[in-house]
């Protein structure tokens, strides 16, 4: 796989020159009042929009936020994110209130040299999301007319193909940001030859969601740890009542084969935290993972279960980690999230957590995130990468 990069395209210098960014600017805003309640998305592509600044470029960056209907929706709009990328790079970013439109082309035209601006939501566009060649062919071109050069810093966004994504790199010359550059260096650690003992560690609601991951890590891996709430169709494979827990009753025989295949590397929880009901204040006490009552569910893994996955991962030399262990966002049942973060980041291993809900957690918990090896801002991208899919996004930056 052969990728251009930023520094190659920064040797060739673009002072004055119009350069499209494609951002993964896909913060989660508080729906009451419209503020960023994290902001690591933006954080993280700060080391390609600095260098292009720096070098002089006119910065037009391009991100979707939500999954609106191809129209625009206020409840979407990326004006709060230009805000706060504005006081993290200590200058104002220009904000687009359209796409393509009449202010994306004032926007732009505008741009005096080390300048940045933010067009748009692009999902407001039905061409980005189009499964028309045709009609994502239509807007990559006029987003295109938008850059001289074109990067890709949004991880977060390499498994679509979008016409920000795939379309637009075929009418721009292209390279791979920072960002992006350093996803697929660690991610390529953990599907080349990973030092050993290789662990990971996968929560998050549902078995279907990381069938085909568990399917193409079980051969590589030493352990796999599985918490969240898709442990609760591992346990009903085992034969264990299992209350109202979240359930895939059709996973149940695929999990009793992947239990029975496993060669013993499947390592469940043995007690969990069962509650009345999915609620903050719910009563809920810790009961052996084959003893919870059956008109209780499981919220979180229990102490026993993370003292079990601590000690599976201290000699670990690498550990993958996607997924939360239980309804982190609800204090009484994070203890489980908390406790397994803190047991990676006492590991001398190579640890690398896999975006989405586990890098949320990260930082919901107010754990260091500089105790991690790498935090990867694509949940979806990055198990499609350790599956070994061909990632869009990808394959149209290669040469």
């Amino acid at each position: 796989m052969t990728i251009r990069t930023l520094d190659d395209l920064l040797a060739e210098g673009v002072s004055g020159r119009r350069v499209l960014v494609r951002a993964d600017l896909n913060v989660p805003l508080d729906k009451q009042t419209g503020q960023i309640t994290d902001d690591g998305r933006i954080r993280a592509v700060l080391p390609t929009l600095g260098a292009l600044v720096q070098a002089g470029a006119k910065v037009v960056v391009c991100s979707h936020l939500g999954r609106p209907k191809g129209a625009p929706d206020p409840q979407y709009s990326l004006r709060p994110v230009a805000g706060r990328l504005g006081e993290l790079l200590g200058a104002p970013v220009h904000f687009a209130t359209d796409t393509v439109g009449d202010s994306a082309r004032s926007t732009v035209e505008a741009l005096a040299d080390g300048q940045v601006a933010l067009l748009e939501n692009l999902r407001f566009n039905k061409g980005e999301t189009s499964k028309d060649d045709a009609e994502r062919g239509a807007f990559a071109d006029q987003l295109a007319g938008f850059g001289e050069a074109y990067v890709d810093d949004a991880f977060g966004a390499v498994h679509r193909r979008h016409a920000s994504v795939y379309d637009v790199p075929a009418r721009l010359p292209h390279v791979a940001g920072r960002l992006v550059l350093r996803e697929v260096e660690v991610l390529g650690r953990l599907t080349g030859e990973p030092e050993r003992p290789y662990v990971v560690v996968l929560g998050g609601s549902k078995v279907s969601d990381k069938l085909a991951v568990i399917e193409a890590l079980l051969p590589k891996v030493d352990r796999l740890l599985i918490g969240g709430g898709m442990c609760f169709t591992f346990l009903k494979a085992q034969g264990h009542e299992v209350g109202t827990s979240l359930l895939e009753e059709e996973m149940v025989e695929t999990c009793r084969n992947l239990l029975e295949r496993s060669e013993g590397k499947i390592m469940l929880p043995v007690d969990v935290v069962a509650a009345d009901a999915f609620a903050p204040d719910a009563a809920h006490d810790t009961v052996r993972a084959d003893g919870i009552p059956s008109h209780r569910l499981g919220l979180d893994i229990g102490p026993e279960t993370v003292a079990g996955f601590a000690a599976a991962l201290s000699g670990a030399k690498t550990v993958f980690w996607n997924g939360p262990m239980g309804v982190f966002e609800m204090p009484a049942f994070a203890n489980g999230t908390r406790g397994v973060a803190e047991a990676i980041t006492k590991t001398d291993a190579f640890t690398v957590v896999g975006g989405g809900d586990s890098a949320a957690a990260v930082r919901a918990l107010g754990l260091d995130e500089s105790s991690f090896g790498h935090i990867s801002t694509g949940g979806g991208a990055s198990l499609e990468y350790l599956e070994g899919k061909t990632l869009p996004g990808i394959a149209a930056l290669e040469d």
